[in-house]
């Protein structure tokens, strides 16, 4: 079955090309709202696979749709939610990160340069990944101000950077030019080093990247 979403998003321009993208892409946009207060509603009714999400929407244009989507998540977790946005909001990017360890997505609208990239990052996020664009990894880390991963190597921060990503290991090996047996044993390195174990609760990929944006707190 074709995956149902909801896109929020108040620029008439931006929603009609997104529309015709994902419906091109075997998609099928189950409804559309240009506030908050519609998208909340739209959800509700249409109980989408995924929800795309601006944060800033009307009426004050600051943080409306992050706040939309961080309810919608605590209503209904089992929506996947990527949030599109000119800005990095440190604050609510956090808490929504820290709310649910899956189906989660925060792109930047101007770094979304790859329409193929783009398609398979929605995907991922539907398929309960997540997709995180570098620059908000990046002010994450800087929000948080101190780092407790000084123990990893700089190998390994790369692949864990890439792994907040939503990279699988082909890509990761790819990235940084190493074999797929490297990038294995560069992840088991990091899990070790920040004590994630194989019968921890939860999935180890996703809290070593949680623990990596400082979201999760540490063992």
């Amino acid at each position: 079955m074709p995956l149902r979403v909801v896109i929020g998003e108040d620029s008439v321009l931006l929603l009609a090309g997104l529309t015709k993208l994902l419906e091109s892409a075997g998609f099928t946009v189950a409804a559309t709202a240009a506030n908050a207060t519609e998208l909340l509603a739209a959800v509700a009714e249409a109980r989408p696979d995924l929800v795309i999400a601006d944060v800033r929407m009307p009426p004050t244009h600051t943080d409306e749709g992050i706040r939309a989507a961080l309810a919608i998540r605590a209503q209904w977790p089992e929506i996947a939610i990527l949030v599109l946005s000119q800005y990095v909001e440190e604050r609510y990017a956090a808490d929504l990160l820290s709310a649910n360890t899956s189906s989660i997505g925060y792109l930047l609208k101007d770094r979304v340069a790859d329409v193929t990239e783009f398609l398979d990052a929605l995907r991922r996020v539907a398929s309960g990944g997540t997709a995180l664009d570098p620059e908000v990894v990046a002010q994450l880390l800087v929000r948080r101000g101190s780092d407790p991963l000084q123990a990893l190597t700089q190998r390994e921060r790369d692949v864990l950077a890439l792994m907040a990503e939503g990279r699988s290991n082909a890509e990761i090996g790819a990235a940084l030019v190493i074999t797929d047996s490297a990038v294995s044993k560069h992840i088991n390195s990091i899990f070790g080093k920040l004590g994630l174990h194989p019968g921890d609760t939860g999935h180890r990929r996703v809290l070593a990247v949680l623990r990596y944006l400082g979201a999760a707190p540490a063992s």
